[in-house]
């Protein structure tokens, strides 16, 4: 039988769909900037700001950085000013940028699905303790994000961290953004095939690499190789799905175009197989794609869906196979989704007969005393160290089978839980108001209190029901595929004033029957009455449902006076 991974073909003339009007397209002829984001890129590549960061800014301090570096290069550098203190969500919107910045900076720092071990946990707790207010958040990114950070800190954040081989290298910015991995890449006993090799390598070829250092806007990147795919890579601009060719074995599927925001767009999935050693080929190809056709003239039109969405799939591959790959792709059925996406709370056994732990904190938040302890847990007992997870978590890997209880019980004592209720296993938050200067409402801690009052109102709750709780309309903790998705609006109280308050999603999903969350017209919860509405929604579905349903597909067909909490179910 022949090798079918490569197929080499005779170059070709590629049809390249033309828009009604210049986008901006490199390939295409336009390159010349159409806004201001990109004229900026074009006067400087961001890359170079490190070096202005370490030898200039650090010394001289925050009044002395150029403006085009504050509000936009830093960000390659995996920094944001964050939001100044006073401004209220009606602010948001109001304000110039420069007006809501304050002098400090949110800082993120990557993982890339690399197993963080004892010194590296340390490090990430010493950084928080020392240089940002003991601040520290699990992002669904894969990353820890500070706040508080000051600019003459940053050579020393930076030295710290690249000592355990960590960094903030473009985890920011229109460029590749931290990539997801799935936490038990390599460990599972259920894995098809271990991505670990393949992001190492994307991760050695792109990062810091000025060819792929000026995108049109952000490129997120997800790849799992676990049958539950851990990833969501359904919305992700590029993901690589773990799947079987019936002669060739373990590989990976490619899927494109997906994203959320204010236009949210599940991924086109390609159907292929990719073998482990050309995934990072196939990685440069998409993105390169991006590079040259993606969108220019509207940063709200400049991301891979929109490409897609004109495109088609058939159309994409077409130009990744003759353009960038220069060979055919291997048609193979895209994988069977799981029914729900996996986060591997708990404890599991792995394949070498260790177990791996998944850890619960509360939205994402922990701190830099969390990390210092977990360090130290796992290094006391003997666990290789611990990955970030795509939803907020982590998941601690090699801890010996005679040793899962203790370490469960210890986990508690630092703030983290292997044993989660629902509502604390299944709810994130983006970061809000709190500092975020495009956010209009609190987020972090009015999930925490959510969790907090359905914990006790729903105790033993025997279904999983999610709640994703988002201060703008980015959609940066994927409202619009949770069960209960919330995006921040200020709405009219009883009294007609002017609160904080959300815009609900209900039904959303991703795996077996992705969907987008159903919106209620005119429909409008404000923050104070978030507790008794979501009550209401989850005491109707309980009375409501059928043998085995999800709470996603009663949505489909319930009621609207019941989606909308006026009503009980009888």
């Amino acid at each position: 039988m022949p090798d079918l991974r490569f197929k080499p073909q005779a170059a070709q003339k590629t049809e390249i769909p033309r828009p009604k009007r210049a986008e901006g397209q490199w390939a295409l002829g336009y390159t010349e900037p159409l806004n201001k984001n990109e004229q900026s890129k074009k006067d400087d590549d961001p890359l170079n700001v490190r070096d202005r960061i370490l030898h200039t800014y650090s010394r001289r301090g925050f009044d002395s950085i150029d403006p085009a570096d504050l509000r936009g290069r830093f960000r390659w550098m995996g920094l944001y000013t964050q939001r100044a203190p006073g401004f209220d969500g009606g602010k948001t919107a109001q304000l110039g940028e420069e007006e809501l910045d304050d002098r400090f900076f949110m800082m993120r720092v990557r993982t890339d699905g690399a197993i963080l071990d004892g010194p590296a946990l340390r490090a990430l707790g010493e950084v928080s303790t020392a240089y940002a207010r003991n601040t520290a958040d699990i992002t669904d990114r894969n990353n820890i994000q500070y706040h508080w950070v000051e600019i003459e800190s940053v050579p020393a954040i930076w030295e710290r961290l690249e000592s355990v081989g960590l960094t903030t290298l473009e985890a920011c910015g229109d460029s590749p953004r931290p990539f997801l991995g799935s936490p038990v890449a390599g460990i599972a006993k259920d894995e098809i095939i271990d991505g670990t090799a393949a992001l190492d390598e994307i991760k050695r070829r792109i990062l810091g690499n000025p060819e792929y250092s000026n995108l049109p806007r952000k490129f997120k990147t997800a790849l799992t190789g676990h049958p539950s795919h851990d990833v969501a890579p359904e919305v992700n601009d590029v993901s690589f799905v773990g799947t079987v060719h019936p002669e060739h074995g373990p590989g990976f599927d490619l899927w494109v175009g997906g994203g959320l925001s204010t236009n949210p767009m599940l991924a086109h999935k390609l159907g292929v197989w990719i073998p482990l050693d050309e995934v990072a080929d196939a990685w440069e190809g998409v993105a390169g794609i991006f590079r040259d056709y993606g969108y220019r003239r509207l940063r709200s039109k400049a991301r891979l869906k929109f490409l897609l969405a004109d495109w088609g799939k058939d159309k994409f591959r077409e130009v990744l196979e003759n353009e960038y790959l220069h060979r055919r792709l291997v048609d193979n059925p895209s994988p069977a989704s799981p029914v729900a996406q996996g986060d591997h709370i708990g404890i599991h056994e792995q394949k070498d007969g260790r177990f791996y732990v998944g850890a619960a904190p509360v939205v994402g938040r922990i701190d830099g005393t969390t990390l210092t302890g977990l360090a130290d847990l796992v290094e006391a007992y003997g666990a290789r160290g611990a990955r970030l997870t795509a939803y907020q978590k982590l998941v601690v890997i090699g801890v010996a089978a005679e040793d899962t209880a203790a370490f469960a019980d210890d986990l508690e004592k630092i703030g983290l839980t292997a044993r989660p209720s629902n509502w604390r296993r299944s709810t994130m938050a983006c970061t809000g108001i709190e500092f975020c200067k495009l956010a209009i409402v609190d987020t972090k801690e009015r999930a925490r209190r959510l969790v907090a009052e359905l914990e006790k109102r729903f105790p033993d709750l025997d279904t999983d029901i999610s709640v994703n709780v988002n201060g703008c309309p980015n959609a940066c903790a994927r409202t619009q595929v949770a069960d209960i998705g919330l995006k921040g609006q200020l709405v009219m109280d009883d009294s007609g004033r002017q609160v904080e308050g959300f815009q609900v999603h209900l039904g959303g999903a991703l795996g077996l029957n992705p969907s987008m969350g159903r919106k209620l017209r005119a429909h409008k919860v404000t923050s104070a009455g978030l507790d008794d509405y979501v009550t209401a929604v989850v005491s109707a579905y309980l009375e409501d449902r059928t043998d085995g349903e999800r709470f996603a597909a009663w949505v489909a067909r319930a009621d609207e006076a019941l989606l909308r909490g006026e009503l009980v179910a009888v």
